[in-house]
């Protein structure tokens, strides 16, 4: 029986994932979490072989839950799903050590064949986004780059940044010349629209 851990903050999708994948003679959702954060102290009570995680989610998100899966619970594989199929994200991914990336949009058997394939050690990625990774262009920008234009985008003026991220006017002033110079954005607007197509935000 493969034990399954089913993170995913929407009720209503929660559900009908996991009675989706109880109908399934080899699989068992013995844990259920609503937010990030909920993610490890479940993995810790229950020990799922697999966690299937929402990449959005209150607290800490999918794939940062994945990292932290990765070094406290290393028995447990995981698969994402989610709505966001752009390389960046997959990127993330692959990079916090997830071992399924699989859209919202895949057909409901699809899910419990995943399940299945992570738990047997594969990887398992759709094609198509797989392709568009290799030929998208890598995020040219720094975590601190990336934090500071999020804060931008999110309506932050360059006071409310600095404080935020404990920098000077000056500095953040900086960061964002160096955001809109990488991007080669007409200015900070600009910027945030690159990124936020790109998927780097």
């Amino acid at each position: 029986m493969i034990r399954v851990l089913l993170a995913e903050d929407l009720h209503l999708i929660r559900g009908a994932l996991a009675s989706l994948l109880g109908l399934e003679p080899d699989i068992e959702v013995v844990a259920e979490a609503a937010d990030g954060d909920a993610v490890l102290p479940a993995a810790l009570a229950h020990r799922p072989d697999v966690a299937v995680l929402d990449v959005q989610m209150p607290g800490i998100d999918g794939i940062e839950a994945a990292a932290v899966l990765r070094d406290r619970v290393p028995g447990c594989r995981v698969l994402v799903l989610t709505q966001l199929g752009r390389p960046e994200v997959l990127r993330r991914a692959l990079a916090a050590g997830v071992q399924g990336f699989m859209l919202k949009d895949a057909p409901p058997a699809d899910l419990a064949a995943a399940v299945r394939r992570v738990h047997a050690g594969e990887t398992v990625v759709d094609p198509a986004l797989a392709a568009a990774t290799i030929a998208a262009r890598a995020n040219p920008l720094s975590p601190r780059e990336v934090e500071v234009l999020r804060r931008a985008a999110g309506g932050d003026d360059l006071p409310e940044i600095a404080a935020a991220l404990h920098l000077t006017r000056g500095t953040v002033r900086n960061y964002l010349g160096a955001i809109v110079t990488k991007l080669d954005a007409r200015n900070r607007l600009d910027a945030v629209r690159i990124a936020t197509e790109a998927g780097w935000l």
